[in-house]
Order: C-alpha cells, then structure tokens, then sequence
C-alpha cells in the first residue's frame, strides 16, 4: 500500500476500498466520479478550539457544521477553521484531501450522527483519491463519537 491513508486505516483493522477518480472541483463532482451519493461523500473539517488543539470533524457533503451545536458539545464559546498553511502543519495533508486516517496527530473525531450506521468516502490525503469505509467501525477505531453536530446548507 503506497496510500499513507489507506495503511493506516487498514492497521486499525478496518476494512477500506480506495478509490482514484482524478481531479474534481466539488463536493458534488468528487461523489459523482466515486459513485456514491452527495451526503456519503464525508468532508474532514479541521476545527481550531485553542493554540495546538484542534477536533475533526466528519460533515456529510449536503451539510454544514452548526457552529452553536458543535460550541455547545465541546463545552466552548468559541472555534475557528485554521487557514491552508496551519491545517496542513496540524494534519500533514492538504486541505481537500484531509482524512483523520495517518494525520501527523491524532485529534480527536466527530462525525455527524446522520453517517453512523453508513458507509462513507473520505480524503485519502492526496488529491483524486478517497478511502470508503463503514462509518461505525472507523469512528470506534479512531475512538471518535457520534453526534448532531451539522445543518443543511442553504
């Protein structure tokens, strides 16, 4: 396996499908080429909560993070999304390609309650590639949780 991504999810034990699509420009156009639909297509959002502290944050590709849900769980009045740079050095891959699977650290999980029980497509920590896996194993291999922690966009 030369994917970091898929090494180190295979290594928890989990059972992945990597999937090379090539270059894409959106959420919608990434889960067209992978073949699952928009809200299987999970983003790995980093969230900043203090200086050298930062969560994932698994969000279905039809939905957003609700900033007061997301505030509200982690018992905090205040996040922020880091810039490219700052992701990149918390992660160890870029932004659109960012997975929890082989991170330079390993920060804690959520993903959104509506993926549990799913089989969900990731980044795969380089551009054209994502990493399918059920969400229920990966969340407890990453020792992650589940919670409502998204709205719908628009």
């Amino acid at each position: 396996m030369s994917n970091p991504a898929e090494a180190a999810a295979t290594s928890l034990g989990l059972a992945v499908k990597l999937l090379s699509h090539g270059p894409v420009s959106s959420v919608e156009e990434a889960a067209a080429a992978q073949g699952v639909e928009v809200r299987d297509l999970v983003k790995t959002l980093v969230v900043r909560r203090a200086d050298d502290d930062y969560v994932f944050v698994l969000v279905p590709g039809d939905r957003s993070i609700s900033w007061p849900k997301l505030r509200a769980l982690l018992g905090v009045n205040r996040l922020s999304m880091p810039d490219a740079a700052t992701a990149k050095a918390a992660t160890g891959y870029e932004r659109g390609t960012i997975t929890p699977f082989g991170s330079a650290r390993a920060w804690p999980v959520i993903a959104d309650s509506r993926t549990a029980g799913r089989t969900i497509n990731l980044g795969a920590g380089e551009r054209g590639v994502g990493l399918q896996v059920p969400a229920d194993e990966a969340v407890a291999a990453l020792g992650g949780r589940f919670a409502d922690v998204t709205e719908a966009v628009g």
